[in-house]
């Protein structure tokens, strides 16, 4: 048998098995059981516990809950007036109960439906996560006449479960601070994600009220929403900016299983946009219980237009023109429900779709049967959507574009390409990753911006023949998606973007892949570069907030810079982002996107560009090591892979 010869050893023996005990696993990998590192991910501890909270409220023990931020905004703590985690010692792991479920994975009361009869978690990982990736965490559960406390650090328990007094009240307060160690520094929670969160839960269980504290603002909400969806859908259709076609809207409420909460009505928007949850759970990735209700709105509304013979003549209906507008809130609760993964992003139980369905679609025929003039809206609604589809598909067939821009075809399937089809009116953000490019995707200008995102460090096209160039994927993706074919082929005139950005994380990484196709452009394609369509582009490496203001910062010379210019009574607090994918859309269109406040550096060429290029990019590294010492002094010490 071969082997192979390198610097590593080829040993692979029983010693090199590793059992990851206790909660190490989930140090080990946390992007597994909260999806990342990021600010997401920082956040998604909070929802965790709030869940839990939610589960005592969704069945009947519970109808207060307090949040409160630190001032910091680096810990946060919850507590509710629930029963209250167990506290006696179990005989099996001879420990108390509330010790096992925060230090054991999948350690919990919700496994066989006697003390919880639906819930959002059924997995016994959310808490014990929780206190995995936490510096710090302390409980104290109020139940049985008395007050108990206990502290955990990083999962384990760092004091005995200890009485501290009698208690008339029943309940649970965590509080806990995220681990510096695996999220960044400089990660805070943000008030009004928080706020939206809390607003949310109180808008889906009409029957809690949810304090939220802001120690460093001094400032306390209370979210109580009796009215429950049927308040939650008008603040749902103010924030797209649209208007209802109705006033009365379909609600549906099922004390039957799978009990069931429902409101719809349609807009003048569009899109569709429907909130689902599940278990009070959020699942913005959809699943089961929406494909069920969406089918149930689609066969409802073909019923009561066949039946009322309003199928309009010579266009088809397609399900899309039935949903086009539609703005809904679907709350169902399913026993022992199959999320997709520890964040709970989509619901997998296959029977949730017939049950959605069959509870949904009879009840809704009937209210549009009922509602005749609403009904008929609604029809002339989806007659208006399908005409325009079918108009704007003959139109497309019919026009016969330029060659810059017959552009539409054969694009790579990433590329979120822009309305525009005057290539002077648009612009190519090549962006490093996936989450950043779903991040500017939603953030940019979708007229005159295309985002294409690449998914690691492409190929160093140096020395590379054009057959093997054209072979990488990610290199294959930006030629297709500029349109001007590659080396001797290379029509500039078919450019289908003026403007190509290459938009990277502001680290060592991100200046790496930016080299990287630099190198391919002025190798494989430099009459981009001598035209002046390539720039690179320049995120912020840091969010400053000086007292009532925010500042986006370059690097850490224009740190110093700004805090020398800073009143001295101003201490700024400041958060590093590790990647484009920590930034929201909204801060990536402020401080990269946007025309009017965004910064980028036009790339030139010169005779000398391309012998520069080839000395450091080919495959001599002497050129290259003497490039990096001479410069080694000059480096952010932070930027450096050590």
């Amino acid at each position: 048998m071969a082997t192979r010869s390198g610097g590593k050893s080829n040993k692979y023996g029983a010693d090199d098995i590793q059992v990851l005990e206790g909660l190490e696993p989930v140090r080990r990998r946390p992007g597994m059981y909260i999806g990342g590192t990021d600010l997401h991910g920082y956040h998604h501890l909070l929802r965790e516990i709030l869940d839990n909270s939610i589960d005592e409220v969704i069945n009947g023990h519970a109808s207060t809950i307090h949040v409160e931020l630190d001032e910091d905004y680096r810990g946060v703590a919850i507590e509710d007036d629930g029963r209250g985690i167990p506290v006696a010692k179990m005989s099996k792991y001879k420990k108390p109960a509330v010790e096992v479920i925060l230090t054991t994975l999948h350690a919990g009361g919700k496994f066989d439906g006697s003390s919880y009869e639906v819930s959002g978690g059924l997995h016994g990982v959310g808490s014990s996560v929780v206190n995995a990736l936490s510096e710090e965490m302390t409980v104290w559960i109020s139940r049985e006449g008395a007050e108990w406390t206990q502290s955990y650090a990083r999962g384990k328990s760092t004091s005995k479960l200890t009485k501290v007094g009698r208690s008339k009240e029943t309940g649970t307060r965590v509080h806990f601070r995220p681990d510096p160690g695996i999220f960044s520094m400089n990660a805070r929670f943000d008030p009004k994600r928080i706020k939206d969160l809390l607003d949310a839960k109180a808008y889906l269980h009409p029957t809690v009220t949810i304090h939220f504290v802001d120690a460093r603002e001094s400032e306390e909400v209370s979210y109580h929403h009796p009215g429950g969806l049927k308040e939650f859908l008008p603040r749902v259709v103010d924030a797209t900016n649209k208007k209802l076609l109705h006033k009365e809207l379909f609600y549906l409420d099922k004390d039957e299983y799978p009990r069931t909460q429902l409101i719809v009505g349609w807009t003048d928007g569009t899109s569709e946009n429907v909130l689902s949850y599940a278990n009070g759970v959020r699942t913005p990735d959809g699943g089961s219980h929406e494909n069920g209700f969406k089918s149930a709105v689609v066969k409802a509304v073909r019923a009561y237009m066949s039946t009322k013979n309003r199928s309009p003549k010579g266009v088809t209906i397609t399900a899309e023109d039935i949903r086009e507008g539609m703005v809904a809130v679907l709350s169902t609760y399913i026993k022992e429900p199959q999320f997709q993964g520890q964040t709970k992003g989509r619901l997998n139980n296959p029977e949730a779709q017939g049950l959605l369905e069959n509870m949904v679609r009879p009840s809704l025929e009937q209210w549009l049967l009922d509602h005749g003039s609403i009904a008929d809206t609604i029809c002339e609604r989806v007659e208006l959507a399908a005409r325009a589809r079918e108009a704007s598909r003959v139109a497309a067939a019919q026009v016969t574009r330029k060659s810059a821009v017959s552009h539409r075809l054969n694009l790579p399937g990433k590329l979120a390409d822009c309305a525009s089809t005057n290539p002077k009116d648009s612009e190519l953000f090549i962006v490093e990753g996936d989450s950043a490019g779903g991040s500017a995707k939603m953030g940019r200008d979708r007229k005159t911006q295309a985002i294409l995102p690449l998914r690691g460090k492409v190929l160093n096209t140096m020395q590379a023949s054009l057959n093997k160039v054209m072979d990488n994927k990610e290199i294959g993706n930006i030629v297709a998606a500029l349109g001007t074919g590659i080396g001797a082929k290379m029509d500039l005139p078919k450019l289908r973007y003026d403007r190509v950005f290459l938009l990277m994380d502001a680290d060592s990484d991100g200046a790496h892949i930016a080299t990287l196709l630099l190198t391919f452009f002025v190798k494989h394609m430099p009459q981009l570069v001598e035209g002046g369509h390539i720039y690179l582009a320049l995120p912020p490496l840091y969010r400053v907030e000086a007292g009532k203001k925010v500042y986006y910062v370059r690097d850490d010379a224009e740190m110093a810079e700004l805090e020398e210019q800073l009143p001295g009574n101003v201490k700024p607090s400041r958060m590093r982002f590790k990647g484009l994918g920590e930034m929201n859309a909204k801060q990536l269109w402020e401080t990269t996107l946007d025309p009017k406040r965004r910064r980028a550096l036009r790339v030139n060429m010169d005779s000398a560009t391309e012998p520069v290029m080839q000395s450091l990019m080919g495959k001599d590294p002497s050129s290259r090591f003497k490039f990096i010492m001479e410069r080694a002094a000059d480096s952010n010490a932070e930027e450096l892979d050590v």
